[in-house]
Parts: C-alpha cells; structure tokens; sequence
C-alpha cells in the first residue's frame, strides 16, 4: 500500500448517457465496484464522492457527500481533499473501466515532491485520473468563491508535474485509462473490449489428437 488516498468522484449528472453512471452495470458487475477494487490494491483509504449515498449502499467503500454540489469535478476534489486520511489523494472518475495499475504506481511515486501530478496528451489533460495534495484544498476554495469551474484554474498557484504522452504509452499505449463512459455506443465498446480481454488466446498449436 502506499501513503496516498484513493477517491473515485461520481458527481456527475450522466446527460448524454441517460442513465446514472454510477450504476452501470458491465457484464453483471458494478462499474464503481470494479474502478473501487482496483483502487483497493493501491490504498487503504479508499471512498466515493457522491451527492447520494443510499442508491451506491450497495458499494463496498464509504461514500462522502459532495460539499458543494452542481459545481462539477472541481467540487467533488474539493470534497475528496477534505476527508481523506493521507496528504495526498489519487482521483477517478466512476466510469473508467480500464484503469491501468502500473501507470497509476507510477504516479503515485511522483507526487511525493509535487501538488499535482496529472496526465497530458497534447494540449489535453485527465483531471480525473490524477493525484492531488491538501496544498491544493485553499487554492481550490478561492478558485470555486470566485466561481470558478475548470480544475485546471488554480494549477498556477501550485506544483504540476504533467505525464506526458510518451510516459504514459510506456504503460498504456492504447490511453485506455482515460477511457470513460459517456453515450450508449462506448459503453458498448467497453463491453466489447472486456469481452476480447476475457477470450483466451490461441496457442497457434494444434493438436495432434484426431
């Protein structure tokens, strides 16, 4: 295990998907549960954002009220900050089905020196499959008084440490860690590509008994 706290965000209202995504369901398994799991190998303190705590009861981690809700992500790490147990915190969003272990180990041992360490392809970043510290708590405060909404919106404030794209691709070339869910067609491809990763492989031997 290591010194970091483990947090999946699920806040969000799932508009273009038309259900809630925090109830997927993939191949008879909860999506959270499988996202909390993986999570589980990495930290001892694990648990959920979410404005609802009844409907995700059936989860094996706790679930913490999101502080200020309606405010997107940025309310939810704000959340997330004030309740963990460690200095800092590893945050998911609860609709990433292929979250790549060795990646995340990879930033963990990064954050040590840093408020921020997050993934950037191009000019894109991950928000939400990054490591934040409780440096980062009061920057955010005065970003989200200002209403501010973009989590990148208090970064020159702070220490970042961007993942760039052939760091990332040493673990994960296909960048299915930032995959998520967000319409019926990728939720389809998502059970598509665990279903290809659940055939066993041909051998290329065949077999000499007729």
């Amino acid at each position: 295990m290591y010194e970091v706290s483990a947090i999946a965000l699920a806040g969000g209202q799932s508009k273009r998907l038309g259900m809630d995504k925090s109830l997927l369901k993939i191949n008879h398994e909860w999506l959270l549960q499988r996202i909390l799991d993986a999570l589980a190998t990495l930290s001892d303190d694990v648990f959920v954002v979410a404005n609802d705590a009844q409907k995700l009861a059936h989860l094996t981690a706790p679930i913490v009220p999101d502080v200020c809700p309606g405010v997107g992500p940025l309310g939810g790490i704000y959340a997330g900050l004030q309740h963990m147990r460690n200095s800092r915190g590893l945050f998911v969003a609860c609709d990433m089905p292929f979250l790549n272990l060795e990646l995340l180990r990879y930033m963990i041992l990064l954050s040590a020196n840093f408020d921020v360490v997050i993934p950037r392809v191009g000019e894109n970043v991950e928000p939400l499959h990054a490591i934040y510290s409780q440096t980062c708590t009061q920057p955010i405060a005065d970003l989200l008084n200002r209403q501010g909404r973009r989590v990148i919106g208090f970064f020159h404030q702070v220490r970042v440490r961007y993942i760039e794209q052939q760091e990332i691709e040493t673990f994960d070339p296909q960048h299915l860690s930032f995959f998520n869910v967000n319409t019926a067609e990728e939720l389809d491809q998502v059970r598509e590509l665990l279903r290809q990763r659940a055939e066993p492989r041909s051998t290329g031997v065949r077999s000499s008994v007729s």
